[in-house]
């Protein structure tokens, strides 16, 4: 973990995406954070010690889900499958796939974890999922201001973890996508699909993949934002804000399911200028708190404080 001095700075953005905004003031408490997304090697550990299963290998309780096809309701996940060619039917949006059997140990579905992806973040995990990793960590989920604060890196109200500029002198700074969503281009510099933890660069508090890769929980409840008060330059300044009512998170588009969303943060592998520019610290999702993707994951954070003699950026003990 890496201990992340509290201060204040310019939360959301309106140069993007309405949720994002307003921009207002607020200020965090220190608080300790992992270094990179909980991998699939921690994860591995920690069923191991627990037996826990997790939401994606139990069967759905029908009652969440009125009108749902019961052939559907089964334990699994939902799978990303990229279409081949502008004349493949998924080319239409049809690239997400509900696949019986894909979890956490078995992201397609079909194929088991291989050696070569355990260092890789942890996908398929439902915010419990996520929930109960980090307690018997010691730890917990972040705040949605938290988790901002520290993808910023100390760089307050530039676009991106790292500046201005997406790609400073061309270089890649996070796994998002390699080309023209949802389509693979041989011709683009990159790769698809999650990658090790780290091998992008980490951001001034020595932080990896607060950008791309996976999209991770935070423990907010989702809310438009645009009813918060506070904004950037007054002498109004949100202390560690938190929101924790569920019931303005439920999807309006989908009353008669009631089922509370929470905020993701960071984008993904799967962020590409012409679909989704969310690989930025300000920007949102919200998410059925269900929902396990191969393209979410999640890290944790300690409240500590400032403890004597820590400095912002110092490593401190604890699982990754």
């Amino acid at each position: 973990m890496v201990f992340v001095e509290g201060g204040r700075f310019a939360m959301g953005s309106e140069r993007f995406y309405p949720e994002e905004g307003p921009v207002r003031s607020v200020a965090v408490d220190g608080f300790r954070i992992d270094r990179a997304p909980v991998t699939n090697r921690a994860f591995a550990q920690f069923v191991a010690e627990t037996g826990y299963r997790t939401v994606a290998e139990h069967d759905p309780d029908p009652a969440l889900y009125p009108g749902a096809d019961p052939a559907v309701l089964r334990a699994g996940s939902v799978v990303f499958h990229e279409p081949a060619s502008p004349a493949d039917p998924a080319a239409r949006g049809a690239w997400w796939r509900f696949v019986p059997g894909a979890c956490w140990h078995r992201p397609d579905g079909v194929h088991d974890l291989s050696e070569d992806r355990m260092d890789h973040p942890v996908v398929h995990v439902a915010h419990a999922d996520a929930a109960a990793y980090a307690a018997w960590a010691g730890k917990a989920l972040p705040s949605e201001a938290e988790w901002e604060f520290a993808a910023r890196g100390g760089i307050d109200g530039a676009d991106y973890a790292w500046g201005d500029d997406f790609s400073p002198d061309g270089r890649r700074m996070a796994n998002t996508w390699a080309g023209r969503f949802p389509f693979r281009d041989a011709a683009a510099t990159g790769e698809y699909g999650t990658s090790p933890v780290g091998r992008y660069p980490a951001n001034g508090y020595g932080l990896v993949d607060m950008i791309g890769n996976v999209w991770e929980w935070t423990d907010d409840f989702w809310s438009s934002r645009r009813e918060s008060g506070g904004s950037a330059g007054t002498c109004c300044v949100v202390a560690n804000p938190r929101i924790t009512d569920p019931a303005a998170s439920f999807d309006p588009q989908q009353p008669a399911i009631r089922i509370p969303r929470k905020v993701l943060k960071g984008g993904s592998h799967m962020c590409a200028p012409n679909y989704c520019r969310r690989y930025r610290p300000a920007a949102r999702h919200p998410e059925m708190i269900d929902s396990a993707t191969t393209h979410i994951g999640f890290r944790c954070i300690r409240r500590v404080g400032v403890d004597a003699g820590e400095t912002a950026s110092t490593p401190v003990k604890g699982a990754a």
